[in-house]
């Protein structure tokens, strides 16, 4: 298997021709090494990361706070990376900062931005970042006193900030509830409490639980939320108080990337650990051990982590019904396993996820479509009626988490003779957030994980 810089333009998978078995490790959360990142350049003294993501994403987002004047040392051989906090001053008044493809990126270092008085930034990203949304954000930083130059609420972006006032603003969130992380991580860092009216429903999503209980965890005041009706809240961040962070984090492994390997069994038989993942991690996405067991998979936990094995003689798992909401980035997971599943699966509460790397939902029914599926879709949804696999190529339309899902599928043994049917074009994209997915799946499949 080459490094994930040199893959070809399209990739075999190679089928499992035995049960799963063994256990592996994930990277760390994305969602939690760049989260840690802000807060640890927002605290007032040096903070090391362990275990740490070093991917495309937290790569992006290391860089663009070392050109605003944080300094951050990094060993990916050990996965720590350590961050010597200027208590939220950045040193740097101008930079032209890229975010590539990075939505965590793109909307935490532009609020970070907009805490510094006075200086010019410049953020910008990949064509489809610039299609991804930042409006709400960016309409939030005008109403505290930013300067806001930008393409209709799109990258690119120049702000000329003079630092937050405080006070009470509109946030609309329904696009990305990382709108209102962002917000919510800089707002010690205004010059009063910050009151924040918020629609579209983010205040609801693991991703800003995840967010608030970091900030607490750090020394934050809990923060108080008060029904506004017609589905708006207003939630009060306290100012003036500095972030207090151990000199050593551990960051938690990722549950969006554990749930690939957790589906295995469903395709393959077997069992197979996460090691380190546990019930009370911090991230949302564990909540789709639930749906693995609605399809008929078996889920427990112990010391080592999570584990899923398959009953014998239980395949194939169940065609379910379910709302995605609050765990869509697992959404992809299930989609790309239902020409196995017995049953139609109705996928729901998706309708965000048009406007993440890819448009997810028309992207999933074109490939699902392509493999000989019956496919639907709306807005909100897709459904899928199980058929017989047509062998293809596949192309994950450089979405991270549709190549590793497909890549699943493909593990499948649809020959029975162990020789590919499925090949992903583009595989490298895995590297946004676990370069060496297909180092790891081929590895277990060769019977060479722990």
């Amino acid at each position: 298997m080459p490094h994930h810089r040199n893959y070809p333009e399209s990739l075999p998978i190679h089928p499992f021709t035995t049960p799963v078995r063994g256990s592996v490790e994930v990277p760390g959360s994305k969602s939690i090494t760049n989260r840690l990142l802000i807060l640890a350049a927002l605290s007032d003294r040096s903070v090391t990361l362990t275990g740490a993501l070093f991917s495309e994403d937290s790569r992006l987002m290391v860089q663009c706070l070392r050109q605003l004047g944080i300094a951050v040392e990094t060993n990916e051989g050990e996965r720590t990376m350590r961050v010597r906090g200027a208590g939220g001053f950045l040193k740097s008044g101008r930079a032209d900062l890229s975010v590539g493809l990075s939505g965590t990126t793109a909307r935490f270092i532009t609020a970070l931005c907009a805490t510094r008085k006075g200086g010019e930034f410049k953020v910008d990203g990949t064509p489809q970042m610039r299609k991804r949304p930042m409006k709400g954000l960016l309409d939030a930083l005008l109403q505290q006193g930013c300067k806001v130059e930008s393409g209709r609420g799109f990258l690119p972006v120049t702000l000329g900030p003079s630092g937050l006032r405080g006070g009470r603003i509109f946030v609309e969130t329904s696009a990305s509830s990382q709108l209102l992380s962002a917000l919510l991580m800089v707002a010690p860092l205004a010059e009063e409490d910050l009151e924040i009216e918020v629609s579209g429903g983010a205040e609801k999503k693991p991703f800003v639980a995840m967010t608030q209980r970091l900030m607490y965890r750090f020394g934050q005041p809990t923060q108080t939320m008060e029904p506004l009706g017609n589905d708006r809240v207003l939630l009060r961040v306290k100012a003036g108080k500095r972030y207090s962070i151990p000199p050593t984090v551990a960051v938690e492994p990722d549950a969006s990337a554990a749930s690939y390997f957790l589906t295995l069994p469903l395709v393959v038989g077997g069992s197979i650990t996460v090691k380190g993942l546990h019930p009370e991690v911090l991230q949302g996405d564990y909540a789709y051990t639930e749906v693995l067991r609605e399809t008929g998979l078996k889920v427990t936990h112990g010391t080592i982590g999570t584990r899923a094995s398959l009953p014998c003689g239980k395949l194939p798992g169940r065609g379910i019904s379910k709302n995605f909401w609050a765990i869509s980035d697992t959404f992809p997971t299930l989609a790309a396993i239902t020409p196995l599943l017995k049953g139609r699966t109705h996928i729901q509460g998706i309708a965000h996820t048009r406007h993440q790397e890819t448009d997810r939902v028309a992207a999933m029914e074109k490939e699902l479509s392509k493999l000989g599926q019956q496919v639907d879709s709306g807005e909100d949804y897709l459904r899928v009626h199980p058929g017989l696999i047509v062998p293809s190529e596949v192309d994950p339309h450089g979405d991270h988490r549709m190549a590793m899902s497909l890549a699943i599928l493909g593990c499948f043994n649809l020959y029975a003779d162990g020789s590919p049917w499925m090949k992903i074009r583009n595989p490298a994209c895995c590297a946004k957030t676990f370069p060496r997915f297909f180092k790891v799946l081929e590895d277990l499949r060769n019977n060479r994980s722990e």
